[in-house]
């Protein structure tokens, strides 16, 4: 079929672009990270009790006709972030419109190749961001800049021009089972990335000593609770772990309809129900007392790197039947 070369085009733009705007955006949330105050939200606290006191206490001189009461300003963390949340949502769009581009020029379903694939996958991880993290903006930047590696990865090791897919691939099953697994893996990375900050704020809170180790302390006490990212790391994998598991189920069903089999212990089928299982011991030992910590909150991030693994490694290193990266 032919290839609509000007909406290709097009796709590749709004891919340069969203990545573009996600730098921008990594800019503002550093400086709202960095210039995010110490239990600020402890000192609004105490702010507003104290405004309270002051109007208590001087009731007539705040009711006096023709007075103007100042307009406090925003801090500047909060316009980095405000600033900074905006073209994240920006490059999420621009990022949609890529894949919808990309799907509407080779009239097929945009997940081919790991290309297109990482993009759906930066995609959602970008959405749960947005979404899990709307109360905790100033740490959306530790999901944006993987987001930027992959998408970095994915411009210039994984590019796959706009081309028909391989016969294997031309089923109804692609749409159904590939998004469910990119987008599973979109929230799996937020989940590792919760858990990695988790274990650090874990490490280093309260570390006083100089060095390394007190920069890294000042920086986790500028990362929230570690209960929050603790609950974040959980509620996450809840969503994604059920996801991945029909993805692998849904992939079973599919290999039994285009080779014959349910399972064959194909590399990628192996890494992939591996992957789950580690994800199954996380949600276990998060459920069981004693392990509800930071041995948890390890097995996360092990699920997590076993993705990458899977991504990357068994995709471009090993040789399989599910070796549709499109490099070779």
């Amino acid at each position: 079929m032919p290839i609509d070369d000007t909406l290709a085009q097009f796709s590749d733009w709004s891919f340069r672009s969203a990545f573009g705007v996600f730098v921008l955006a990594s800019v503002f949330l550093m400086a709202q990270f960095a210039t995010r105050t110490v239990a600020a939200d402890d000192r609004k606290r105490e702010l507003v009790a104290a405004g309270d006191t002051a109007r208590s206490a001087a009731p007539i001189a705040a009711n006096v006709p023709g007075r103007i009461a100042p307009t406090p300003s925003r801090p500047k963390s909060e316009k980095y972030g405000g600033m900074g949340h905006a073209l994240v949502v920006l490059g999420l769009i621009l990022t949609v419109t890529s894949i919808v581009l990309r799907g509407l020029a080779t009239d097929r379903f945009p997940l081919g190749n790991m290309y297109e694939f990482v993009t759906m996958a930066c995609a959602a991880a970008v959405a749960t961001g947005l979404i899990a993290l709307r109360g905790q903006r100033h740490t959306q930047v530790f999901v944006v800049v993987p987001v930027m590696v992959l998408m970095f990865l994915a411009a210039t090791v994984l590019y796959a021009d706009a081309a028909p897919v391989v016969p294997a691939l031309r089923s109804y099953w692609l749409p159904i089972h590939v998004t469910i697994v990119s987008v599973g893996s979109g929230i799996f990375l937020v989940a590792g990335v919760a858990s990695l900050l988790f274990l650090l704020k874990m490490r280093f809170t309260g570390t006083e000593s100089a060095g390394n180790s007190g920069a890294l302390a000042r920086f986790a006490r500028r990362l929230p609770a570690a209960q929050t990212l603790d609950r974040l790391a959980y509620k996450t994998t809840i969503i994604g772990f059920p996801l991945f598991g029909a993805g692998v189920i849904l992939g079973a069903i599919w290999a039994e309809a285009a080779w014959g089999r349910f399972w064959g212990w194909d590399p990628k089928e192996t890494v992939s129900f591996i992957a789950w299982v580690v994800y199954a011991a996380y949600l276990h030992a998060r459920a069981t007392s004693g392990w509800r910590n930071t041995r948890a909150a390890w097995i996360n991030v092990a699920g997590f790197v076993a993705m990458l693994f899977n991504l990357f490694i068994i995709n471009m290193v090993v040789s399989g039947l599910h070796s549709y990266a499109g490099l070779t």
